[in-house]
């Protein structure tokens, strides 16, 4: 069979997804973009990019989709798993619900997604699977505990993956940025799951004036953001290498953050972390 090359991209109706639906475009790839509402794909499509409805929540939606790739180009080549949502609140406030609606779209879709683009790419012996994590993946400031759970999520089943699947040839990358500049980072940061009368609202009231000191520039993972035509940069690397690295932090703050979290024990780290970010 000829070897497909298409590539599949969640998320697309803005920021990472968007910028990177464009770049591989560019590259020459055929690119399918995709979102829970088409409508807001309108200026890819008409840049001759092919857009798809896809809700990563949703089964049939799923199967859809990659059935249309495969019934075009035979497989998916590259699936780039970044559609994801956010939720901020301390552990203890975070109602269960809306954890399991968190792991819905930021674990459990990822997986699906990755489960029905494998047998293609199994049979024409090539394939790339890309997740966008973060540094959050890797640790966890107070706060973001169960986003950030769901990264951690997305490493490990990655993990496992990228060794089940290379005898297929198959290779599977994290993208890991520390802050970007996207409007997910504005709305996520801002949303707070604790209820009012919350013992830690004197904490969610400090988290809200560094997200707008990120927001603004004015504190340091603000200051160091990268854009998300950078990150669109990286993951267009690892669909791209021929021999793609496992891991690929973004911007010189998550080189620098997972650095120290490699070289620091746990009890320094996490003084790192407590002068870094807010804490209660």
């Amino acid at each position: 069979m000829t070897k497909s090359r298409a590539v599949l991209v969640t998320g697309c109706s803005s920021g990472i997804g968007h910028a990177t639906a464009l770049g591989l475009h560019a590259a020459g790839l055929p690119v399918y973009a995709t979102a829970r509402d088409t409508g807001a794909l309108a200026d890819l499509a008409e840049r001759g990019i092919r857009t798809l409805q896809l809700d990563v929540t949703d089964e049939e939606s799923m199967a859809s989709a990659v059935k249309t790739v495969v019934e075009d180009h035979g497989a998916v080549f590259a699936l780039v798993n970044n559609a994801g949502t956010g939720v901020h609140g301390a552990v203890e406030d975070v109602p269960v619900a809306t954890v399991r609606a968190l792991f819905e779209t930021n674990l459990f879709g990822a997986l699906r997604l990755t489960q029905l683009v494998l047998p293609g790419m199994r049979e024409q012996g090539s394939g790339r699977i890309v997740q966008v994590s973060s540094i959050l993946g890797r640790f966890s400031p107070p706060g973001g505990g169960l986003y950030q759970a769901t990264k951690h999520a997305l490493e490990a089943y990655g993990d496992a993956l990228r060794l089940e699947v290379a005898p297929f040839g198959v290779r599977v990358s994290m993208i890991e940025p520390a802050t970007v500049r996207t409007k997910f980072f504005e709305t996520a940061m801002m949303q707070f799951a604790g209820a009012s009368g919350s013992a830690y609202q004197a904490f969610y009231d400090k988290l809200a004036t560094w997200a707008i000191g990120v927001h603004e520039g004015t504190v340091t993972a603000g200051k160091m953001a990268v854009t998300p035509e950078k990150v669109a940069e990286v993951i267009q690397r690892a669909v791209l290498a021929r021999r793609p690295k496992a891991r690929y932090p973004v911007g010189p703050l998550a080189h620098a953050a997972l650095g120290m979290r490699r070289m620091l024990p746990d009890t320094a780290f996490d003084k790192f972390v407590a002068r870094q970010f807010p804490s209660p």
